[in-house]
């Protein structure tokens, strides 16, 4: 029992670290560039899983599984750490971490989709629900206002467009690296395909040369070692932890991930806000209760 509770431990502490990767990344992105930045921060981080998790010889995996669960995990890594070093500020962010975490409604909805079962009829709208609330949030202090929530995503369509894709591929992710996994795990690699894939953006990008500090060298550290850490002890968890509190309590991730990023970026989030995330947080919930048995 209680080697259980040290692999669930494992979990809790890796969603909390995960909670705190969009405040990292949006450091470090204003120190070193977006792309630069995100380059180096996957960088690290393949170090640091190649020397905790391992690097396991790519043949063991399917080429299928490289191929195309490996392309979809690189292109959601490089969407979600673009989108959050191309904001125009620290608030937008927070905003691009919760469109973000459309996912989990996403992936059931295309796991609906996939295998034609019959499901609750509540689970639609808690679907709804989701993409109302990131709206919401969007939209400002004065509540859902499509010319508002218009002019929100004007100002920077690159970043939304990249956020919302972004959840639709992780969604797309998920339903299919079980079938093509096969029990195998190749994050390490995925990880430094991440990396490489922003190297070479980097080069034919014009991004200036980074300017090193002490402060975002620290920085890029703790971003990088929180990204490799939350992998390496989720690991852990899934051997022998309580899958069922993990996932409940993952599903709480956008309020961890909005509360942790504000004191992190030092900003002042309104009521408004906070409610959109909370309707995110209860719909992704409510997609994964009423469909669990399934």
């Amino acid at each position: 029992m209680l080697s259980r509770h040290k692999f669930t431990l494992a979990g809790c502490t890796a969603i909390l670290l995960w909670s705190c990767i969009v405040a990292f990344i949006r450091n470090v992105s204003e120190q070193l560039g977006p792309i630069g930045g995100a380059a180096l921060i996957y960088t690290v981080s393949s170090v640091l899983l190649a020397i905790f998790v391992g690097l396991p010889n790519p043949k063991r995996f399917s080429l299928r599984y490289l191929l195309i669960g490996g392309g979809l995990f690189v292109a959601y890594e490089m969407f979600l750490s673009l989108a959050l070093g191309m904001v125009n500020s620290r608030h937008q962010a927070v905003e691009m971490g919760v469109i973000n975490y459309l996912w989990p409604c996403l992936t059931v909805l295309l796991a609906v989709v996939v295998s034609k079962k019959p499901v609750s009829p509540l689970l639609y709208p808690a679907m709804a629900l989701s993409f109302f609330g990131v709206a919401w949030t969007v939209s400002g202090d004065e509540g859902l206002s499509i010319a508002q929530l218009a002019a929100n995503v004007a100002s920077n369509p690159v970043s939304y467009t990249l956020a919302f894709v972004g959840a639709f591929l992780w969604a797309v992710y998920c339903n299919l690296t079980k079938r093509l996994a096969k029990g195998e795990n190749g994050i390490t690699w995925f990880f430094i395909g991440t990396a490489i894939a922003l190297w070479i953006k980097y080069l034919l990008s014009n991004e200036p040369p980074m300017v090193w500090t002490w402060q975002a060298g620290i920085d890029l550290m703790l971003a990088a070692t929180v990204m490799g850490a939350g992998y390496a002890l989720w690991n852990i968890a899934i051997i022998g932890g309580n899958m069922v509190m993990l996932a409940t309590f993952s599903y709480f991730t956008p309020i961890f991930s909005t509360f942790l990023s504000a004191i992190l970026l030092d900003i002042e989030l309104t009521a408004t806000f906070w409610q959109g995330v909370v309707m995110v947080t209860i719909a992704s919930l409510s997609c994964w209760w009423l469909t669990r048995k399934q």
